[in-house]
């Protein structure tokens, strides 16, 4: 294993002891796609012997079928692309809290605030906009400006999407149900266009179609990864509201695991420096443990105005998004 803490890596060498015989599988269910996560299970397994059996689908979906499943469930790991389907993991009893070891990692703020789970990698809310037509000057100081008449058929939104709704059940944790309720209703009365997805949103701003758009931070990245020189550009705000939202990808051992030494293995290469730098370079996003910088041009992940508060809460809040979401017209 590859400078991880002292204590964990005191596991990994005797857990590597056997080899590639250790004879221990470690069954993962992850909502993170095979395709960005894959490469990383892959190397775990060469670094340490314990072969792992991955389930992949929606973080949501995997957060019910763990709900349902109970104690019977297979899995040792639950693997999520949001804190919401953490929490609601969480909040069900059924995650075993985590070592010191590893929640010392991450900066507290990305992990259950009980240590029933941790951030493995963030992804910053940004307004993308074509920068041959507006500047940073241009944008009001919080997400909820983009409400008023000014901004009517210039601001892009993916309502169906995730994490468009993790962002709006952030909202009603800060600002209350009252003042998401009335921002949709602005939002849907200003027509946004919609769009299914983020990419979409960024291609579109990227060629003329519309002028911004609320995203993800790692789209246009990778887009310039593609493309190079983009006329797209991401603005962070810096209100410290939903807006400036860095939400991560995290995870946590059910309590119910026969494996609990390999699966704090697994976590603990999850924020390993080798881990963390492939989420930066290959994935484009904000690594959590301590020791690596981001991908240049992203500001540091201390800069940034995100709000604190109990992430896990996130999934009590996500029906009442939806149900505000569809309230004002948007799905």
């Amino acid at each position: 294993m590859h400078r991880i803490a002292p204590a964990l890596l005191a596991l990994a060498l005797l857990a590597s002891a056997c080899g590639g015989d250790s004879g221990t599988t470690l069954t993962v269910y992850s909502g993170r796609s095979e395709i960005l996560v894959g490469p990383l299970f892959e190397q775990f397994t060469e670094e340490t012997g314990i072969e792992v059996a991955v389930r992949y689908a929606g973080s949501t979906d995997l957060a019910a079928t763990l709900r349902e499943e109970g104690s019977n469930s297979p899995a040792d790991v639950f693997f999520a692309q949001d804190p919401a389907s953490l929490g609601a993991v969480a909040e069900s009893g059924l995650f075993t809290e985590l070592s010191s070891d590893l929640l010392g990692m991450v900066d507290p703020r990305f992990s259950d605030s009980e240590g029933r789970w941790v951030g493995t990698s963030g992804r910053a809310r940004v307004v993308v906009y074509d920068s041959t037509l507006l500047s940073p000057a241009d944008f009001p100081s919080s997400v909820i400006g983009f409400a008023e008449p000014e901004w009517a058929g210039r601001v892009a939104i993916a309502p169906t999407n995730g994490s468009f709704l993790a962002f709006v059940a952030a909202m009603v944790v800060i600002e209350g149900e009252d003042v998401t309720a009335t921002w949709l209703e602005g939002m849907a009365a200003n027509r946004p266009g919609r769009y299914e997805k983020n990419s979409p949103i960024v291609a579109a701003v990227n060629g003329g179609e519309i002028e911004t758009g609320l995203v993800n931070h790692y789209y246009l990245l990778r887009l310039q990864a593609e493309e190079g020189r983009t006329a797209a550009a991401n603005h962070f705000l810096g209100s410290g509201g939903p807006g400036s939202l860095v939400m991560p990808a995290g995870a946590g051992i059910l309590a119910t695991t026969d494996n609990t030494v390999e699966a704090e293995l697994l976590i603990g290469f999850l924020l390993s420096i080798d881990a963390q730098e492939y989420f930066a370079r290959e994935t484009f996003e904000y690594p959590l443990a301590s020791g690596v910088t981001p991908i240049a041009g992203l500001p540091p992940l201390e800069s940034l105005e995100s709000p604190i508060f109990d992430l896990s809460a996130l999934a009590t809040a996500l029906d009442i998004a939806t149900d505000l979401v569809a309230a004002a017209g948007l799905l």
